[in-house]
C-alpha cells in the first residue's frame, strides 16, 4: 500500500461561489429601509455591498459598469417610490438611465437580470430583505459573470488585430510578392 505524501495530500475543497451584488441605495429611501432590516433583524443574503447615494438619480451610468468591471455579478438600484423624490424627479432620471443601461448590457451580453432598479419606501425593510433575497438567487442561477476575465480575453484579441493591421503581409508574403 503506497503513502500519500504531504504534496500529493488533495488540498482544502475550494469553496463554492457565491455572487457579489453591489447595491446602490438612496439615502432618503432605500438606505434607509436596508437599515430599518437591519435594526429589526431581518435577514438576508450577505452576497451584497450597499454603497449609499444621495439619489437614485445621481447613479452615473459608469458607476454601474465599473461595479460589473470590476467582478460584481449583479447590481442592484434602490430609489424612492416615484413622485417621492426628495429631489423632485431624480427617480426618473434613474428610470431613464436604467432603461438605456439595460441596451448598453444587452449589447455586452450580460443578462438583464444582473442589473435591477426597485422602488423601495424608508418603511419597507422587508422588501429589501425580499428583493436582496430574490436578486442573489436569480444572479446564483445565472452563474458567474467573470467580467474581469472576458476584458483579459478581448484585449488579447484587440492586440492581435492591431498586429494583423499594423502587419498586414508576413515577410514571406512580401517577398513573394516583390519578385
Amino acid at each position: 500500500m503506497a503513502t500519500q505524501t504531504a504534496s500529493q495530500a488533495p488540498g482544502p475543497a475550494a469553496p463554492p461561489w457565491e455572487p457579489r451584488i453591489v447595491a446602490f441605495f438612496c439615502n432618503w429611501c432605500t438606505y434607509t429601509a436596508a437599515d430599518l432590516a437591519g435594526v429589526s433583524r431581518l435577514t438576508h443574503a450577505a452576497n451584497v455591498r450597499i454603497i449609499r447615494v444621495m439619489c437614485s438619480g445621481r447613479v452615473d451610468p459608469q458607476f454601474v459598469l465599473a461595479a460589473f468591471a470590476k467582478g460584481a455579478d449583479g447590481v442592484l438600484l434602490g430609489g424612492c417610490h416615484p413622485g417621492d423624490c426628495h429631489y423632485g424627479e431624480g427617480n426618473y432620471k434613474a428610470v431613464r438611465r436604467v432603461r438605456m443601461l439595460h441596451r448598453v448590457l444587452a449589447e455586452m451580453g450580460i443578462a438583464p437580470d444582473r442589473f435591477r432598479l426597485e422602488w423601495i419606501s424608508a418603511s419597507e425593510g422587508e422588501k429589501v430583505r425580499l428583493v436582496i433575497n430574490d436578486m442573489v438567487a436569480k444572479v446564483r442561477a445565472l452563474g458567474p459573470l467573470g467580467l474581469p476575465g472576458r476584458f483579459r480575453e478581448w484585449d488579447r484579441e484587440m492586440a492581435s488585430l492591431e498586429h494583423t493591421l499594423q502587419h498586414p503581409l508576413g515577410a514571406e508574403e512580401v517577398g513573394a510578392h516583390a519578385g
